[in-house]
C-alpha cells in the first residue's frame, strides 16, 4: 500500500470507532466525568488501534493482530471488573462493542473497509435501538417465539432435504416446491402479524388494515365488521381499515407470484396497481371523513405459523395443484378460471401459487394472469359480502362499491391487451 492508502484506511478505522463511540457517548452523556469506561474519544482510539495493529500484523506477522486483540480484551476486562465493583452494574454491551470496534478497525486496514463500514453502521443501529428491541421482546409471547423457531426449522433444516422432483399425475406434486411455497406465504404473513403485534391499533384503522392485510384481509374484514355492529358511527373508519386490508392483498399477491415466476410481474403490474391504488384511495377518503377515534380492538389474527396449519396448507396447495392441472386438461382454460373463482372464495394464496407454478411450464402467461385476477376478484367480492352481512348496509356500501369499481378499472388493461 502507498502512504496515501494507509492514511485513508486508518482514517476509516478512526471514523468507524467515532461512529460507534458517538452512540455510546450519547447514551452515557449524563454520567459524571471519569465514570465511563469508554466514550466518544476512546472508541475512536480503539478503532484506530485496530487499524494500527492490522497494519503491523500485515507487514510483520498476522498473529500480532491476535496479541493486540488479547491485550485490549484484558484492558477492557479490568475496567469492567472495576466498574462492577464500584457501581454494581452488570452489562457487557459496551465491552463487546469496544472489541468489535477494534476488529472493524483491523478489517478496514486489511482491505475490507466497505464491509467494516456496513458492520459499524449495523452495530451502531443495534446499540441505539435498545429500547425498541427490548419493548418488542416484552411483547413476544412464548407461543410466538416457538412459532418463529419452528418456521426456521422447517425452512432452514427441512426444506433443503426435500426431493425437488415431480410426483403423481402430471408430475404436479413437487415436495420441495410445495413446502417452499408454504414457507413463502408463512414468512410474508409473519411480517404482517408482528407489525400488528408491535403497533397494535394505536395507528388507526388504515394502518391496522394495511399490516393486517399481509396476514389475512378476511380476518381484518370480519373483525372490523363486528366493530361496526357495536359502533355504527364508525362505519367510515372501519370501511377505511377493511379497504386498506383488501388493497394490501393485491401487492401481496404480486409479491408471491413474482417470487415463483418473475415473468408474471409486468403482466400483473398494471391491473394490480390500478385495483390497489383505487382501493387505497377509497380507504384514504373514508379515513378523512371518519371521526378520529381508534379501533377498540385488534383484528383477530391467529399466529401465522403452526405446524398443523402449515401441513393443512401444504395439503390444500397440493390439492389445488392437482385440480388446476386436471381442470385445465379436461375443460381447458375455462376449467381453470372456474377453479380460480371457487378457490378465491376461501383462499387466494393457494390458487395464485398453483397457477404461478403452472405458468413456468405449458400454461400461458395470459391465462395465468387472468386466473390469478379472477381468484383475487372472487375473494374481494366475498369480503364485501361479509362487510354487508355483518356490518350492515352502510359498511357494505362503503366497502363493496369502491371494491367493485376498482376491480372493473383493473380489468381494463386485461381487456385492452387481450
Amino acid at each position: 500500500m502507498t502512504d496515501t492508502e494507509i492514511l485513508t484506511r486508518l482514517g476509516i478505522a478512526l471514523a468507524l470507532g467515532l461512529l460507534i463511540g458517538l452512540e455510546r457517548g450519547w447514551h452515557t452523556r449524563e454520567w459524571e466525568e471519569g465514570t465511563r469506561v469508554a466514550g466518544l474519544r476512546t472508541y475512536g482510539l480503539i478503532g484506530l488501534l485496530g487499524g494500527v495493529w492490522g497494519l503491523i500484523g500485515q507487514q510483520v506477522n498476522i498473529l500480532l493482530l491476535g496479541f493486540g486483540f488479547i491485550g485490549l480484551t484484558l484492558v477492557i476486562l479490568t475496567a469492567y471488573v472495576m466498574r462492577v465493583r464500584a457501581k454494581h452494574e452488570i452489562g457487557i454491551t459496551s465491552a463487546i462493542a469496544a472489541l468489535l470496534t477494534f476488529a472493524l478497525g483491523a478489517m478496514a486496514i486489511l482491505g475490507y473497509h466497505l464491509a467494516a463500514a456496513a458492520a459499524a453502521v449495523i452495530v451502531t443501529l443495534l446499540l441505539d435501538l435498545k429500547p425498541q428491541l427490548h419493548g418488542w421482546l416484552r411483547k413476544l409471547e412464548p407461543r410466538e417465539l416457538n412459532a418463529s423457531l419452528e418456521l426456521l426449522l422447517i425452512s432452514v433444516v427441512v426444506l433443503p432435504i426435500l426431493p425437488n422432483q415431480g410426483y403423481g399425475p402430471w408430475q404436479a406434486l413437487n415436495p420441495y416446491a410445495i413446502w417452499w411455497m408454504v414457507v413463502l406465504i408463512t414468512g410474508i404473513s409473519f411480517v404482517g402479524y408482528f407489525a400488528m403485534k408491535i403497533g397494535g391499533t394505536r395507528y388507526g384503522a388504515v394502518l391496522t388494515g394495511i399490516s393486517g392485510g399481509l396476514v389475512s384481509s378476511t380476518a381484518v374484514t370480519l373483525t372490523l365488521s363486528k366493530l361496526t355492529q357495536r359502533e355504527p358511527r364508525q362505519a367510515d373508519a372501519m370501511a377505511s381499515g377493511i379497504l386498506a386490508a383488501c388493497a394490501t392483498m393485491f401487492p401481496r399477491i404480486l409479491l408471491i407470484v413474482t417470487i415463483i415466476n418473475p415473468a408474471l410481474f409486468f403482466p400483473l403490474l398494471w391491473p394490480i396497481a390500478i385495483v390497489a391504488g383505487l382501493t387505497y384511495l377509497a380507504a384514504w377518503l373514508f379515513w378523512r371523513k371518519a371521526e378520529k377515534t381508534l379501533p377498540t380492538e385488534t383484528p383477530e389474527l391467529t399466529n401465522p405459523f403452526q405446524i398443523g396449519m402449515a401441513i393443512r396448507f401444504s395439503i390444500l396447495l397440493a390439492v389445488i395443484l392437482l385440480l388446476s392441472r386436471a381442470m385445465q386438461d379436461w375443460l381447458g382454460d375455462a376449467g381453470l378460471y372456474l377453479l380460480s373463482a371457487l378457490s378465491g372464495t376461501t383462499d387466494v394464496d393457494a390458487i395464485s401459487l398453483s397457477v404461478s407454478r403452472m405458468s413456468l411450464g405449458a400454461l400461458s402467461q395470459q391465462v395465468a394472469v387472468a386466473a390469478i385476477l379472477i381468484a383475487a376478484a372472487s375473494n374481494t367480492v366475498v369480503k364485501s359480502a361479509f362487510a354487508l352481512y355483518i356490518g350492515g348496509g352502510r359498511l357494505g356500501l362503503r366497502v363493496g362499491l369502491p371494491s367493485i369499481l376498482a376491480l372493473l378499472a383493473g380489468a381494463i388493461p386485461i381487456l385492452y391487451y387481450s
